[in-house]
């Protein structure tokens, strides 16, 4: 059976700023909890800043807290911490490992998402196989970049997203107000950092942006 997200989907990628603490923790897998019943598809952990040990422990404690639910757990870089702590898959960075070397030594099943700058580099990883998604960006000026960070804007995104049959998951300076113009040019979807991190309503924030991706009934 596929572990493929549904698409449109909602991906909540966790901001790497927290602290090791295991109540600062709780409260991160908490809120992740909250999002996870409220709608998001996947989640994206990415706190490099912690040790392997408390990496694959916080792994666990999420993967536990969503288990009931359809919400998939996926690792930011690391495959073997992801296979260890039995997420649902990886998240490789652009310039991160060749998604046919990452599939070799992964279960059936084992999801893998990629995050993808340009057209051609979305074209050149679908080309190379094994891919189940792509992120895609940066589509907006978003907080997590800097000023000068290049933009991909829509019409990047609209051209990515008509050049590969991957689903594409557009980041970078997403909102509620931004998902139909997102979906409109293609999108399978919206990852953020920022927009969820800073919410004091996560679950509200992710079940607004489900009611934005989701078109009314008889609408096409």
């Amino acid at each position: 059976m596929s572990l493929a997200p549904p698409f449109p989907s909602i991906c909540i990628v966790t901001r790497g700023r927290g602290t090791s603490g295991s109540d600062e923790r709780l409260k991160l897998v908490g809120r992740l909890a909250a999002a996870a019943r409220a709608g998001a598809d996947m989640i994206q952990i990415r706190e490099r800043h912690f040790d392997d040990r408390v990496l694959l422990e916080f792994a666990r404690e999420v993967i536990e807290a969503v288990r009931p639910l359809r919400t998939r757990v996926l690792i930011n870089e690391r495959t073997d911490i992801a296979l260890a702590s039995g997420a649902d898959g990886v998240h490789l960075k652009s310039d991160g490992p060749r998604v046919p070397d990452v599939r070799r030594i992964v279960p059936d099943g084992f999801l893998i998402g990629r995050s993808v700058h340009a057209e051609g580099e979305a074209r050149a990883v679908q080309t190379t196989g094994g891919c189940d998604y792509l992120f895609f960006g940066t589509v907006f000026r978003s907080a997590s970049k800097p000023d000068n960070h290049p933009l991909a804007g829509l019409e990047g995104l609209r051209a990515t997203c008509a050049s590969v049959a991957l689903p594409v998951i557009a980041i970078g300076g997403m909102s509620v107000v931004r998902v139909p113009d997102v979906r409109a040019a293609g999108a399978g979807g919206i990852a953020a950092i920022s927009l969820f991190a800073e919410t004091p309503d996560i679950a509200g924030l992710t079940a607004s942006i489900r009611d934005a991706l989701t078109p009314p009934a008889g609408h096409v």
